[in-house]
């Protein structure tokens, strides 16, 4: 893939920036990037475009392809039922990367800064959370800020500097505009996030149940001991883990580490705890999922030795986290947006007429 060369830092962030916590994740989103580069490193492409239906990564186009392109096994039934489709994407990818080139020139021109490396990004979106609300969202960056987004509710645009606040203008007075775009995040993204699920059923809406592990040492100081508790290889992502004292959530001194995808699809998340041993029993490792019939919960052993390589256990689920990115290496650049505001972002895009957009007319000039 073009970005296999990326630096390393960015694949960092990417890693960070496609997870969900473990709290109030969404059941199923579909999200779309969007990445333009004034002066990409040699063999990067200037555009790419990425498709994902949850974490799973299953349309790709690239400036240096100029071809959009399935990415996973389940999207050829797109192709069968709707023999045009790709080649829709494709015209429309292409459309969209000459807006981003002539974007960056002129976000350059309006921030009066000399030529050289400059990103303009965009993601749009919906999802179907797991109580049955539905979320979506509509926002640009630029240089890894926030340039401009969308507030479906109040049907207008949101700008935080001057040099936005142009675009802005022009947004809000096109007619029909904003209405279209509450009406595409509402409904016509979701219909399409409903039909991706029903194509990828086989691995989108599998269960998979999760391991759980407790590892523990003492402290050379002050005699405490610090458990781990991690929990590996379970889908859907939708986790509740957490410490419990005397059956109630225990959140002093307790750490949280990331929830992040595994090779194989499936997901992994660990969470630690700091003790005085002479309370050990009261603790739990607590783990409910839908993997499990019924809740978990896991009592803590005393360390076997104190010098036990738990903190190595630590550092290895997250160098694993950050191998995995390597799966995601082509959409890297996305992150400088994402990872500043990803907060606001639990939401994805898809099309009414196609992957990438849902209609030429929708993808205005800045």
């Amino acid at each position: 893939m073009a970005l296999r060369n990326a630096p390393f830092w960015l694949l960092v962030l990417l890693a960070v920036a496609l997870r969900d916590s473990c709290d109030g994740a969404s059941s199923h989103s579909l999200k779309y990037f969007f990445t333009g580069i004034s002066e990409p490193s040699q063999g990067q492409p200037h555009f790419v475009t990425v498709g994902y239906v949850d974490d799973q990564l299953f349309s790709y186009y690239d400036s240096n392809s100029q071809r959009e392109q399935p990415r996973v096994s389940w999207m050829e039934k797109v192709g069968k039922e709707d023999p045009q489709y790709w080649d829709r994407n494709t015209q429309m990818a292409r459309g969209i990367e000459q807006i981003f080139r002539a974007g960056l020139e002129t976000l350059r021109n309006r921030y009066n800064q000399s030529e050289g490396l400059h990103t303009l990004q965009r993601m749009y979106g919906c999802e179907l959370r797991r109580d049955g609300r539905k979320g979506g969202f509509e926002q640009h960056g630029y240089d890894g800020r926030t340039f401009i987004t969308f507030d479906k509710e109040t049907l207008a645009w949101v700008a935080p500097d001057p040099q936005a606040q142009i675009s802005q203008r022009k947004w809000d007075g096109l007619p029909g505009y904003n209405q279209y775009w509450k009406g595409y995040l509402e409904e016509t993204c979701i219909e399409w996030l409903e039909k991706f699920l029903s194509y990828g059923n086989e691995t989108l809406l599998r269960t998979e149940t999760p391991v759980v592990t407790v590892s523990s040492r003492t402290e050379v100081e002050g005699g405490m001991e610090t458990h781990v508790c991690r929990v590996h290889g379970f889908y859907p992502r939708e986790i509740d883990a957490s410490w419990t004292r005397d059956g109630e959530v225990w959140l002093q001194d307790t750490f949280h580490g990331f929830l992040a995808p595994n090779a194989d699809g499936t997901y992994h998340y660990w969470i630690s705890v700091q003790i005085d041993p002479k309370e050990r029993g009261r603790y739990r490792c607590h783990v409910e999922h839908d993997g499990l019939q019924d809740p978990l919960d896991l009592e803590l052993k005393e360390p076997t030795d104190s010098k036990s390589n738990l903190w190595f256990i630590i550092i290895g689920c997250v160098v694993a986290a950050l191998v995995v990115v390597g799966v995601f290496a082509g959409i890297a650049g996305i992150v400088i947006f994402i990872k500043r505001h990803q907060d606001g972002y639990r939401a994805a895009s898809t099309s009414d007429k196609g992957s990438s957009s849902s209609d030429q007319g929708s993808n205005q000039a800045i």
